[in-house]
């Protein structure tokens, strides 16, 4: 079978009766119309009452197509999924979640969307406003007075219509908000008896070419002519790429500016893929932090481009220290838009020279042309040791060394990465090939966003790898049930120390600074005793479930399996015991 060959192209699509066609028409028709003209394919959901209006819209007037409905068990997973397709084809789909009781176990994934600044269309559901319509005690539990409210610290905007024609207002609002940068997760709030009313014929549905997100905004051209008069001038340029796109030609723009300048590039392996990690002028494996060695690569530049960067000022602090950044910064991004007071997500304040306030995307092309090549030869890097793979027992240095050789010749897209994972492990030469964390760090999150990004990547070729810790599979494990469900083939493999192992390392270093007893720190972390059946739990969804892999030699088959598996339309789950540690020096 060729790499590209036999892998699903199209989810299974859930079929309704078809619906007599009427002259009747009830709330809910045109808002999911409109779903329909902004060319929204999915809507990833858990069902209640509350939106049960458009529910039924989107199954008997739409006839569950653009958008088809993605049903989840859990609400987290809703937004994760609808979160991961956009990092992975940076496309807005929608979530809908439940009443109140809906919204309030869906913050988490919520908060990973805002922080990752991915654009995601929320609806919610309310009760009816008037008490009197209310039915005893569920309309009562299920209404809440600023449902929004929930949310409203880590989302762009969020609104509760009280008509048809300012809910469909609300939907294009909120479509054009959450797709402007920086992006991020917006809420609509569909108050159930504005759904559940006739309205007689069908009003004419907005015009949405009218209503678009604007276009990136672009650096005026003094600041462009300023920033490259430094870089040109530097004699030791550093460039942090950071959030950029997932197009092709920004990556080659990205490529072209560091070539032409020959200034060394840094990533982060928290942000998805921006820059070819085995190019020469990449100066260290992507990680969380600066390494030693790289410290001192940036505390020796005179001009550091910022792309973006994540927490600019926590990484200038990692290589200057508390001594004054004596390099001069050129930041470009427009994230300080979205900065507010109630999460500190915006980090630290860094020391900025120069100031793009606009898209990476939009400054670096424009850099390109205005930057003069620069001859100056930079000195190879020298190649970063890794950690040997012990021969006894299963590590993540082994699951990686057996990952590659499978997926030698295979177009991947990683999704996710564990927190031990050394970012020397795999190279990226592609926007696709890794899209990055979740944003706010949420334990749970691995598998809705490795399903959400899968159902973006089909019909692409590229085999969707969710490498995840076990806990972060264990809270998100129902997100099984729906790529199974919907056939999109995904791998996830979990790279299981039976604990919250970060936690462990944290209460070691604990007892250690108070002198009491190190051999403590498993204690109300371990995940054994028993052990969880990460397998039989995959089975029991639809997937097919390998493990546990607890020797070296079975990792390999383990994995040629799992990728066959996904490349003939299936989900696989990976259950590899590996040992506690984490060789990433993080």
């Amino acid at each position: 079978m060729s790499p590209k060959e036999g892998i699903a192209t199209s989810i299974v699509h859930d079929t309704p009766v078809p619906s007599p066609q009427g002259t009747e028409f009830w709330g809910s028709d045109p808002i999911a119309g409109l779903l329909r003209e902004l060319d929204i394919p999915y809507i990833s959901l858990v069902p209640g009452s509350s939106y049960r209006g458009l529910h039924d819209s989107i199954v008997n007037h739409l006839g569950n197509r653009t958008p088809q409905m993605i049903l989840s068990i859990h609400e987290e997973n809703a937004v994760a999924i609808a979160h991961g397709y956009w990092k992975a084809s940076e496309r807005m789909i929608a979530a809908a979640l439940h009443a109140n009781i809906g919204l309030l176990r869906a913050p988490m994934a919520i908060y990973n969307a805002w922080c990752d600044r991915a654009a995601v269309l929320i609806f919610g559901a309310t009760g009816p406003w008037d008490a009197t319509r209310r039915r005893p005690w569920i309309d009562w539990i299920h209404t809440s007075v600023d449902q929004g409210g929930l949310i409203r610290n880590f989302t762009k905007w969020d609104n509760q219509p009280g008509s048809v024609a300012a809910a469909m207002e609300a939907v294009l609002r909120g479509a054009q908000i959450a797709q402007t940068a920086p992006r991020g997760p917006v809420y609509v709030n569909l108050e159930v008896a504005m759904q559940e009313e006739k309205i007689g014929a069908m009003p004419v549905l907005p015009d949405v070419t009218r209503h678009v997100a604007p276009e990136a905004v672009r650096p005026a051209p003094e600041l462009v002519a300023a920033a490259a008069r430094l870089l040109s001038g530097a004699k030791n340029p550093v460039i942090f790429a950071g959030r950029c796109s997932r197009s092709m030609e920004g990556w080659k723009a990205r490529v072209a500016l560091a070539e032409k300048l020959n200034a060394r590039v840094f990533t982060n392996i928290k942000l998805a893929a921006v820059f070819p990690t085995d190019h020469r002028l990449h100066a260290a494996p992507p990680g969380a932090s600066l390494t030693p060695e790289a410290q001192k690569m940036v505390a020796g530049a005179d001009v550091i481009l910022s792309l973006d960067w994540l927490d600019l000022a926590g990484t200038l602090r990692q290589a200057f220290g508390a001594n004054p950044v004596t390099a001069q910064v050129i930041q470009v991004s427009c994230d300080a838009h979205n900065h507010r007071g109630w999460s500190t997500d915006h980090f630290g304040l860094p020391p900025v020279d120069l100031y793009l306030m606009c898209e990476t995307d939009a400054a670096v092309p424009l850099l390109v042309e205005a930057v003069k090549a620069r001859t100056a030869s930079v000195p190879p890097v020298a190649a970063v040791p890794l950690p040997s793979a012990p021969t006894d027992a299963v590590s993540m240095r082994g699951v990686a060394a057996a990952l590659n050789a499978t997926a030698r010749g295979i177009d991947v897209c990683y999704t996710r990465f564990p927190l031990g994972w050394n970012g020397a492990y795999t190279h990226f030469r592609h926007p696709l090939d890794y899209i990055g964390h979740d944003g706010g760090a949420g334990v749970g999150s691995g598998p809705g966003n490795t399903v959400g990004a899968a159902l973006a990547l089909m019909g692409s070729g590229r085999v969707p790898i969710g490498l995840l810790g076990d806990g972060d599979f264990l809270m998100g494990n129902t997100a099984i049930w729906t790529a199974a469900h919907y056939r999109i083939p995904c791998l996830m493999i979990v790279c299981n120390n039976r604990s919250f192992y970060n936690d462990e390392r944290h209460q070691g270093r604990m007892a250690a600074n108070r002198g009491r007893p190190v051999e403590n720190r498993w204690i109300g972390q371990r995940i054994g005793d028993p052990d969880i059946d990460i397998a039989g739990m995959a089975r029991s969804q639809g997937a097919l479930g390998i493990g546990p892999v607890t020797q070296p030699a079975e990792v390999q088959p383990a994995i040629e399996q799992g990728i066959e598996a996904v490349r003939r339309g299936r989900v696989c789950v990976i259950d590899a015991h590996v040992l506690p540690g984490y060789d990433n020096r993080g």
